[in-house]
């Protein structure tokens, strides 16, 4: 197919090209890759129109089913188009993913205005996937005004998702164990809201407890240069008790964001990281592919393992490799 069919069937909102641009984006193969930038560049002016979400939270916090019950409150009692980014682990072991969030989400799958898109890790820190960004610039493109990117779950690297959406939800557990201790303070000092999911049946009271505690800490934190005041709240999945109030505080914050500039801002700050970002991942691509690199780190590997050769001597002499290898050819005969 054209790029220019591409781009029409997206922006017709076809989910199933949507689909396939998305698996152009996430191709490693060149012309794939080739194919994807001009459809990025040609969808660019219809992006940024959305509200971008990240929701993140430990395993078992009941991400999904959150998912499911708020997109399809928003869905039918808002009146949004919601798209759902949803990123699986990848095994380590067999570089395999479940990808089952289709299957978590059967309502969400089959409602009109929904698309959930699942993607693999893969290497990729950050508990997202390598293209997701590229991703929410297509979905923005095809009409969605809405956007979730759920995470893999809370670690180390998980804040990624944080340099990539608008407004950043941290789902947590009632009676849980110590609840300012449970989860890295990190992650809590950059949530907009928190909110303690599963707050029903006998559940109810431990979720109120749990929200006093964090709503206590937030006051703790470092004013956010947004000008918003992080919130917590309890809600339910199961009884979808709560997704009201979640919604008018997303609006709330878009709503004071955009008044106080921070809102544009950030998008701009987020396009800037990405650029750097993208830089490195393709200077790295770049350094590895090296026909000069490729047949000499083996041995350079094996001399720092074997103590012979200190790492940075061995980085020094693979740079020095590359950029040999890199520099322009000048001809004896060519002035200066």
């Amino acid at each position: 197919m054209t790029v220019n069919a591409y781009v029409d069937g997206i922006r017709q909102g076809d989910r199933v090209l949507l689909s396939r641009a998305i698996t152009l984006i996430e191709s490693a193969r060149s012309e794939h890759q080739q194919i994807a930038r001009e459809i990025l560049e040609k969808c660019l002016p219809y992006t940024g129109n959305s509200l971008r979400i990240g929701i993140t939270g430990s395993p078992g916090v009941g991400k999904s089913s959150f998912i499911e019950t708020f997109g399809s409150w928003l869905t039918n009692e808002q009146d949004r188009k919601l798209a759902v980014l949803a990123i699986d682990p990848t095994s380590q072991v067999s570089r395999g993913s479940i990808l089952g969030d289709k299957t978590r989400m059967e309502k969400l799958s089959s409602d009109p205005n929904a698309f959930i898109r699942p993607s693999p890790a893969g290497d990729s820190l950050g508990g997202v996937a390598a293209r997701t960004r590229e991703a929410m610039l297509l979905c923005e493109a095809a009409g969605f005004d809405t956007l979730f990117i759920e995470t893999v779950g809370v670690g180390q690297s998980e804040v990624a998702v944080h340099g990539m959406v608008d407004f950043f939800l941290l789902l947590l557990l009632p009676g849980a164990g110590d609840e300012l201790q449970g989860i890295k303070r990190g992650i809590v000092e950059m949530a907009d809201l928190i909110a303690i999911n599963k707050a029903d049946g006998d559940n109810i009271e431990p979720a109120k407890t749990a929200r006093q505690e964090y709503a206590r800490a937030l006051h703790l934190f470092p004013p956010k240069n947004s000008g918003w005041s992080p919130k917590a709240v309890t809600c339910s999945a199961l009884s979808s008790d709560g997704m009201a109030a979640i919604w008018d505080l997303l609006i709330d914050f878009q709503k004071i964001t955009k008044e106080t500039g921070w809102f544009l801002q950030n998008r701009k700050e987020q396009s800037k990281r990405w650029l750097h970002e993208q830089l490195e991942h393709e200077l790295k691509r770049l350094f590895f592919s090296n026909e000069n690199v490729r047949q000499n780190i083996k041995s350079i590997e094996q001399a720092v393992v074997a103590g012979k050769m200190p790492a940075v001597n061995g980085v020094g002499e693979l740079l020095a490799l590359f950029t040999q290898s890199s520099l322009p050819v000048v001809k004896e005969n060519q002035k200066d």
